[in-house]
């Protein structure tokens, strides 16, 4: 009798992980679209600043009220945490570069070999077994990434690859990110990420922009410009709790095929305000992306 009402509970949670992964996924590309908007205006130093700056704005204070000041200390591994804190920071810097220079399609694009990458780090630092099949699934994806890349290598030069270094750090914050979420509150880890970025960028912003450096130049925004990172850094705050609400409901292997509306959504909005949508290369390199992003999830939900 108790077994319908539980899978019935089960099914629902499934379903709203599953919504909340939609809504993520449909928000993430309006997020990297506000960003490149803001590179017109002022640096990506100052807007990766902003993003960190508004997440602690809200988080550390949510933290402090719901489990009290001195959870605004890691019980755990600090170092760790300040490490995913300066990987997050800098890959956002990272990816902002990109953005400057390419369209968010294409961005969005190469960054997603991500999957495979943390693949090949889960067999490399974890450990994990992974089988000839999930290894020639990344080979494969890699491919379609290089076919992405290579027009815009010919326009950009260098940073065409940003993405791709974007990937791997990523993929590594994600892999701390499993180690560390065994012992600490998800928004609590996200307040420390919002504390360590906001320390480690304002430095940085501190020491280069007197040395003339164009990326970590203090550049004062236009109320415009306000405007564009402040609903950047909020949609980022609100976007990466929607994500860690939608990997408590719902188990990976039916989230991730789910982010690749990334794509879709990036699209639509570099078409509606760029008039850019990617050529027949691209495609085929997104395409290919895609499939072997989808493999690699297959193949895992198989194994576990």
């Amino acid at each position: 009798m108790t077994l319908i009402p539980t899978q019935s509970v089960l099914r629902a949670d499934i379903l709203w992980g599953a919504g909340l992964m939609v809504i993520f996924s449909l928000l993430a590309p309006v997020q990297d679209t506000l960003v490149k908007l803001a590179t017109d205006h002022v640096s990506s130093g100052v807007i990766a600043f902003s993003r960190f700056f508004i997440q602690a704005l809200i988080l550390v204070p949510l933290v402090a009220l719901r489990w009290g000041p001195s959870r605004l200390w890691p019980q755990r591994a600090p170092h760790l945490h300040a490490l995913r804190g300066v990987l997050m920071a800098t890959l956002t810097v990272m990816f902002t570069i990109a953005l400057e220079s390419m369209y968010v399609a294409d961005a969005i694009a190469i960054f997603f070999v991500e999957p495979m990458i943390v693949t090949l780090l889960g067999g490399l630092i974890l450990r994990e077994q992974v089988g000839w099949r999930r290894y020639a699934a990344c080979a494969v994806g890699f491919v379609g990434a290089l076919l992405v890349i290579q027009p815009s290598f010919e326009e950009l030069g260098w940073v065409a690859f940003l993405p791709l270094g974007v990937a791997l750090l990523f993929s590594i914050y994600l892999i701390l990110t499993r180690q560390l979420a065994q012992y600490e509150e998800p928004v609590a880890m996200q307040a420390y990420t919002g504390v360590t970025g906001l320390v480690f960028l304002g430095a940085i912003l501190m020491v280069l922009d007197p040395l003339g450096s164009t990326t970590f130049a203090l550049t004062p925004p236009s109320p415009y410009a306000l405007m564009l990172l402040g609903g950047m850094g909020l949609i980022a705050t609100f976007n990466h709790l929607l994500l860690v609400q939608a990997f408590r409901r719902a188990p990976a292997s039916v989230l991730a095929p789910i982010q690749y509306l990334e794509i879709v959504t990036g699209v639509l909005l570099g078409w509606m305000i760029w008039a850019y949508v990617p050529n027949a290369l691209k495609w085929t390199g997104i395409a290919i992306i895609v499939a072997s992003g989808l493999y690699i999830v297959w193949r895992e939900s198989r194994r576990s």
